[in-house]
């Protein structure tokens, strides 16, 4: 897990979208993570497993496995822990015991099986952009919905109609066809997260 500022205060436990978006949205989740680091507000980035460095293969990823790392990551947090997550990100919290929740452009879980499907057409229906999945998990994170009790923030890109608490003026980054850095837009996120915080 990537741990950055303090031991002591609040904590922020980054949940990145998921598969390919995620390798689309990390390096902006990690500035936004040091902005708020700058700011007093600790931050950590775990990778799930069968994610990232993970040692377990893609295809043995559970979506109990996740709330179950996530849970337990943000035990390691000092408190109190406020969730920040990205798109299906916002699948995985349910078992964090979470202050707050700021969502940036939550999907359902149908929503993100779709976009998932749509991935694997696209790459000629071998497997999920590089990925093998399970159906198990599949099946798991169709039926999965973000938490919607207790504080929560939803922010949103501009041409996106679904409810929000703010729109930004910015391009999607999952939609980038590279990787790439965008401190206005990290700047903008770390702002509405602190403020959130506070």
């Amino acid at each position: 897990m990537l741990r950055l500022g303090s031991d002591t205060g609040p904590a922020v436990l980054a949940v990145p979208a998921l598969f390919e978006e995620a390798n689309r949205t990390r390096t902006l989740l990690v500035m936004t993570l040091r902005l708020l680091a700058d700011r007093g507000i600790a931050g950590a980035l775990p990778d799930l497993p069968g994610q990232n460095d993970s040692l377990l293969p893609t295809i043995d990823a559970r979506l109990s496995a996740w709330r179950g790392a996530l849970a337990a990551a943000a035990r390691c947090l000092p408190g109190p822990v406020h969730v920040v997550a990205i798109r299906g990100g916002a699948l995985l919290d349910a078992a964090v015991d979470a202050a707050s929740r700021w969502y940036l452009a939550p999907l359902s879980g149908e929503a993100q099986v779709r976009e998932l499907d749509r991935l694997r057409r696209a790459g000629g229906g071998q497997d999920y952009a590089g990925n093998d999945l399970h159906p198990d998990l599949l099946t798991a994170l169709a039926a999965a919905e973000p938490i919607t009790a207790g504080p929560l923030r939803v922010v949103r890109m501009e041409g996106d109609p679904r409810p929000a608490d703010r729109i930004l003026a910015a391009a999607p980054p999952w939609r980038a066809s590279e990787p790439r850095a965008d401190p206005a837009l990290a700047a903008m996120l770390a702002d509405d997260i602190a403020g959130w915080i506070e």
